[in-house]
């Protein structure tokens, strides 16, 4: 700082302790405006003395205050430049909040208490900013949450006019490594801003990284994934640092997240899907998209495959649909290699899938 500059502070202080000063000998001499002159001179002295008192006393001490307070603007500023801006954001909005409610506290307070009537609603006011400060900072995420949704219905989001938007999906790790959200996407079935929190992307890095080569491939394999979803997919993929703490698995975490932006998870992970029926968030499996948009096969149906190799019953034999439907073709073991017709007996739908079960046409007609 310039000397120019510090002596600019210092007759500031000066100033200040002036006033202080004054304020406080106001306070403590009483001039006794009745008694005469002689005495109301004498409480007059009082007072200019100890106003001046105040004044010299902050002019001598300018230097160390003043340092004092460059410390605190230091530590302020750091402190700030440390902070994440949805942490200050949220705490200017959680201290003006708590700030009104303490002015309409004090308002309403008495003032004629002894002592406490002018101490006491400072106090509340400071403490009562500092917890709605903290508060807010500590629970930013729900609030930003409550902001976005507010005049919103549950699920849904306004565009700009009024008219409302498909709610935003949420991906989880199963879902980016098992690659079909991008074809899904791509189709135009799926609508709505995809969202990928960081700590899924963090989860993808560790199983990128993984010692294991199986699970280093599907980690890689995701990754590529979400970075071909950013490039080429027409709806937004947006990655965001969100977290409402860190406590729970990565799905708790997901549930949370989700209950909080009215958002939609889009997982491949049965056990997820039904921790998000439990809580109350609309969950799509892709697995369960896959299996309704598979043919339907019916009874009585003719078909040909290629059997492929046995099964686990005596003389039986598997054959694949380009689906993945396994097919279990009843005497088929000694058809394995070749390709034949085969008539449908029986078709059923399970949680992993469907399967179909047949036999040989020529078997069949021979029954």
């Amino acid at each position: 700082m310039s000397r120019k500059g510090e002596g600019f502070l210092k007759s500031g202080l000066f100033l200040l302790g002036l006033l202080v000063g004054y304020e406080l000998a106001s306070y403590l001499i009483v001039i006794p405006w009745e008694a005469g002159w002689k005495a109301v001179g004498g409480a007059l002295a009082k007072m200019a003395a100890l106003t001046l008192a105040f004044g010299l006393a902050s002019f001598l001490l300018a230097p160390y205050l003043l340092k004092g307070i460059g410390r605190l603007l230091n530590w302020v500023t750091g402190s700030l430049q440390r902070m994440a801006f949805s942490d200050i954001a949220a705490g200017v909005i959680g201290l003006t909040a708590a700030l009104l409610i303490a002015l309409l506290f004090t308002l309403s307070f008495p003032r004629r208490l002894p002592v406490v009537g002018d101490v006491l609603p400072l106090l509340f006011t400071i403490g009562l900013g500092y917890v709605g400060a903290a508060v807010a900072i500590k629970k930013r995420e729900e609030l930003f949450a409550f902001l976005s949704s507010w005049g919103r219905a549950p699920g849904r989001f306004l565009k700009e006019g009024g008219a409302w938007s498909t709610a935003p999906k949420l991906l989880d790790t199963s879902a980016i490594i098992d690659g079909r959200i991008f074809d899904i996407c791509k189709s135009g079935f799926l609508e709505g801003n995809l969202i990928v929190p960081q700590f899924v992307l963090a989860e993808l890095q560790h199983i990128a990284d993984s010692s294991d080569v199986l699970k280093r491939n599907k980690g890689r394999r995701g990754l590529d994934i979400l970075n071909k979803m950013q490039k080429e997919l027409h709806i937004p993929v947006q990655i965001i640092d969100a977290d409402l703490g860190e406590a729970g698995d990565v799905d708790a975490r997901i549930v949370r997240l989700a209950k909080a932006l009215g958002a939609k998870v889009v997982t491949n992970d049965f056990n997820l899907n039904k921790v998000c029926e439990l809580q109350g968030v609309k969950a799509l499996n892709i697995n369960e998209l896959a299996n309704a948009v598979k043919p339907i096969v019916l009874p009585g149906e003719e078909m040909v495959v290629q059997v492929v190799r046995d099964g686990r019953e005596p003389g039986q034999g598997l054959a694949y649909l380009d689906d993945g439907t396994m097919i279990v073709v009843d005497g088929g073991k000694k058809y394995i290699g070749e390709t034949v017709g085969v008539l449908v007996t029986n078709v059923l739908s399970t949680s992993g899938g469907r399967m179909i079960f047949a036999r040989p046409k020529a078997v069949e007609k021979a029954l």
